[in-house]
This record gives structure tokens, sequence and C-alpha cells, in this order.
């Protein structure tokens, strides 16, 4: 598809909210140089300060099962929730 460019779920609602996931297949930014996917949860209905714990998983569903999927992703459920500041936020 291109860096910079994605594909976007159906807004969801949970906890009162809506949000979607931004899928970019070849990274969302240059730098990636198509080596990365780039996954991401986003804000999609108005709100400030939204606190939010969430987990984004990739499942290699193909059928030898040898593909590995490695995250850059540091930050554990346990360290506490983000906040998410505004419509756009991710």
């Amino acid at each position: 598809m291109g860096v910079g460019k994605h594909i976007a779920s159906e807004t969801f609602t949970v906890g009162g909210y809506q949000w979607a996931i931004y899928f970019y297949p070849d990274g969302k930014n240059p730098e990636d140089n198509s080596a990365y996917v780039s996954v991401f949860i986003a804000l999609a209905s108005e709100g400030t300060d939204v606190r939010a714990l969430f987990e984004l998983t990739l499942l290699d569903q193909s059928p030898n099962g040898k593909h590995k999927v490695h995250s850059h992703f540091d930050r554990s459920l346990e360290s506490g929730p983000y906040t998410l500041k505004y419509r756009g936020s991710m």
C-alpha cells in the first residue's frame, strides 16, 4: 500500500467511548522503510483525558506457524493506563 497508508476498522464502543484500530502494513513513518507494520488504537469520539488500558496483538495465521511477531511496544499493562487527550489520539 505504501508507507503512511492505512486500513481502519469500523468504530466500536468500549467504556462509553468510540474507538478504531488503524493498521499500516508498510509502517506509519518514512523511517520505518517498509520494514515494519504499525498498529494503533485511536479514540474516535469526543473526549479529553480518556484513560484506557489495552493490548494489541498480531496473530500468525499462516499454516506453517513459522512467522514471528516482534514488538517494539515495551509498556506493560501493569504500568497503568494510557491517557488519550482528544479525538484522533493514538
